[in-house]
């Protein structure tokens, strides 16, 4: 019985983090999955798979709607019980930060729909029974999701554009001043909400090397947590750990370089953002 429960636990999981945005989360909606599997008869289901992933979203979907008794508290994991970060930062890299920021925004119906039908392609008529709705219901529930995911029709960066930001994105990862050089313009500007900055620090620095070095102390904690996305319409990087977005850089690219970045991190600006993954 567990042989057939642990074929499936890696799928489950990374759809229960789709669903959640929190390892923490995934992992003990998983492990409710298991405890209802483990104390029922499945002997006579004939897609096992299918069997779990309707369980699992009805956990899922439980837990969303829980937490908006708790809104205003922080869904971080607990100190002492996160599962490890490497594990947190590979789920969402295989998921996409930009896409779980604004996944955030649907409401647990929507979002639950969303995961089912557009990451999983499940059919409508099995979704509805999930979310005690008709298939009718659930598919214009699905389509309203789609939209706030995809939002409204904006310029694309071109490829070259998304190169200079990997590079860019790089060279901060590595703490590589040489490389945070050729990406930036002599002249760029850097402009931040003083929220994120030292006591003293300049809310605009001025030049490529002041910039690089500056750039270079961002914490690699952080900057793992670090991703390209449209922001606002335009290139730029978000930072989102468990995929709740703290930073949001505002890039200008022109010949193949940063001419100016704005970091945005003040949360009454940050929550402002429109982010496309």
């Amino acid at each position: 019985m567990a042989d057939g429960f642990e074929a499936h636990r890696e799928r489950l999981r990374g759809v229960a983090y789709r669903m959640l945005g929190s390892v923490f989360e995934a992992d003990d909606a998983v492990q409710e999955t298991w405890l209802r599997y483990s104390r029922t008869d499945t002997s006579g289901v004939a897609n096992l798979g299918g069997w779990l992933t309707t369980v699992l979203s009805r956990v899922c979907l439980d837990l969303l709607r829980s937490r908006g008794s708790r809104r205003e508290e922080p869904l971080t994991d607990e100190p002492g019980e996160s599962p490890d970060p490497a594990s947190e930062v590979e789920l969402a890299d295989a998921v996409g930060r930009a896409l779980l920021v604004v996944l955030e925004t649907l409401a647990p119906a929507e979002r639950v729909a969303f995961v089912l039908h557009d990451a999983l392609a499940v059919p409508f008529a099995e979704i509805a029974p999930i979310l005690g709705r008709t298939p009718e219901a659930t598919k214009k529930l699905a389509g309203r999701a789609r939209h706030k995911v995809r939002g409204e029709k904006l310029p694309s960066p071109t490829a070259g554009h998304r190169v200079v930001i990997d590079r860019f994105l790089g060279a901060i990862r590595n703490g590589d001043v040489p490389g945070l050089l050729e990406v930036l313009a002599p002249d760029v500007v850097r402009r931040a909400d003083p929220a994120l900055l030292a006591p003293g620090a300049p809310v605009e620095l001025r030049g490529a090397r002041a910039v690089a070095e500056e750039a270079k102390l961002l914490s690699r904690e952080r900057a793992r947590y670090a991703e390209p996305a449209l922001v606002n319409g335009s290139p730029g990087v978000v930072v989102a750990p468990r995929g709740r977005l703290e930073i949001a850089l505002l890039c200008t690219i022109e010949g193949g370089r940063i001419t100016a970045y704005e970091v945005v991190a003040d949360p009454a600006r940050v929550v402002s953002v429109a982010l496309l993954p």
